[in-house]
């Protein structure tokens, strides 16, 4: 009794630092997806060809930080890892703010690259959530850890509109110097966390090869949902503010935009957890799937104020319940020896993924327009709601040799 209390107390501890790490996280990358697009446009001119080039060499950054962050978390520990990311991220703030003062675009793009490396570190808060949760709770520390993203709906555009001219004539340097203070106060909150290493025998023990892994069905719908659902989200936001300057919306109007599709990501992770265990995870997967769909129907309808921001917002409602849905089960299918090589390819997979959508984005903007940005995400969507149907029935099928009622929902796990 008193080592499940003290496992509780550890278990809210950890959540409460990670939330506030993702919090802030978030905050500095809803700064980067706005300004970094602002910054862009002022850079570069009439040719947009380029113009997500900052946000797609975020996104390749985090691909590229994700199995380094994974294996050296699985050597020295989640702590370690975490910190060694944050300072890399104020490092590569700082370049860029150096970057925006002498309208380096060259120097601008390694600057968000490196804040890229942190982000691939800090997707990792997520799945250490889940690290020392007892297995009932795992999916709602999940969930939390995720929804605390929605302060960067308010941190992050705030700061964006506070910071644009803390310089003077030179607009947006000021946001990533604030951008750095995000990055080195994550680094003193991790300090925070208790989630143990490895013990030496699951460190010893790497466990099954991943050609073993990838092919396993809640594998395959686990990455499907994550990366088309955030490809998808990804391919319409890196977009949104482009298509909103081109029509000549306020900053204003662009930020309120997007904090309020950032309040849709995130916002429903408060009661995601709740409601995969209430109807499972596929169920919830299928029901991201449709708001997805939704979102690209609204966006096609018009390009008045209104149409952008509920297509935005549902937009975040949709990859919540998508992004939520793959974390969870990707913790279905490793052992504690094989979650950072798993973790690690499945995010490596998942950003790389959202690095070409991220740079597809500016150019079927540049070249066919905002419709056929929103007409590209519809085969990725039909994707996901296909894969977690099929999931479904091999579930069921799974249930069925067991002996189980069919009639049951919560088929494996969280099903």
């Amino acid at each position: 009794m008193e080592k499940s209390t003290e496992d509780t107390k550890r278990n809210t501890k950890n959540v409460v630092v990670l939330a506030i790490c993702q919090a802030l996280f978030n905050s500095g990358r809803t700064l980067t997806f706005i300004a970094a697009s602002l910054v862009s446009i002022s850079m570069l001119g009439d040719n947009l060809t380029f113009v997500t080039a900052p946000v797609t060499m975020m996104l390749v950054g985090t691909a590229a930080g994700t199995l380094p962050s994974a294996f050296l978390m699985r050597r020295l520990g989640r702590k370690s890892g975490f910190v060694i990311g944050s300072i890399i991220g104020a490092i590569g703030s700082a370049i860029a703010a150096y970057a925006v003062s002498i309208d380096s675009f060259l120097f601008f793009n390694l600057g968000i690259f490196l804040f890229g490396i942190y982000s691939g570190a800090a997707q990792q808060y997520r799945f250490a959530a889940a690290d020392a949760a007892p297995e009932h709770i795992k999916a709602k520390s999940v969930s939390i850890v995720i929804a605390m993203g929605v302060v960067g709906a308010f941190i992050g555009p705030e700061t964006t509109l506070m910071t644009k001219n803390l310089f003077g004539t030179v607009a947006f340097e000021g946001t990533f110097w604030a951008l750095m203070v995000f990055c080195a106060l994550t680094a003193v909150i991790i300090l925070g966390i208790d989630i143990p290493k490895l013990t030496d025998e699951e460190y010893a023990d790497h466990g099954r090869p991943l050609r073993q892994i990838v092919v396993i069905p809640t594998f395959i719908v686990a990455l499907v949902a994550a990366l088309f659902g955030y490809a998808v989200m990804n391919l319409l936001m890196t977009a949104t503010p482009v298509t909103m300057r081109i029509d000549e919306f306020t900053d204003n109007n662009i930020v309120r935009v997007i904090q309020w599709h950032v309040v849709g990501m995130f916002a429903p992770g408060f009661f995601t957890g709740h409601l995969i265990r209430k109807f499972g995870v596929v169920r919830i997967t299928v029901v991201g799937s449709a708001l997805l769909l939704g979102s690209v129907f609204i966006a096609l309808a018009g390009n008045s104020f209104v149409h952008f921001f509920a297509a935005l917002f549902f937009l975040g409602v949709g990859w919540n319940f998508t992004f939520t849905g793959g974390t969870v089960l990707l913790t279905e299918v490793h052992t504690p020896s094989e979650r950072n090589k798993v973790q690690g390819m499945n995010d490596f997979i998942l950003f790389t993924g959202l690095a070409i959508s991220s740079l597809s984005a500016g150019m079927i903007y540049h070249f066919f327009g905002w419709m056929w940005v929103n007409l590209a995400a519809m085969p990725l969507i039909l994707t996901v709601l296909l894969s977690a149907i099929w999931l479904r029935s091999v579930r069921r099928k799974e249930q069925a040799a067991l002996g189980k009622p069919m009639h049951s929902e919560i088929e494996l796990p969280l099903e």
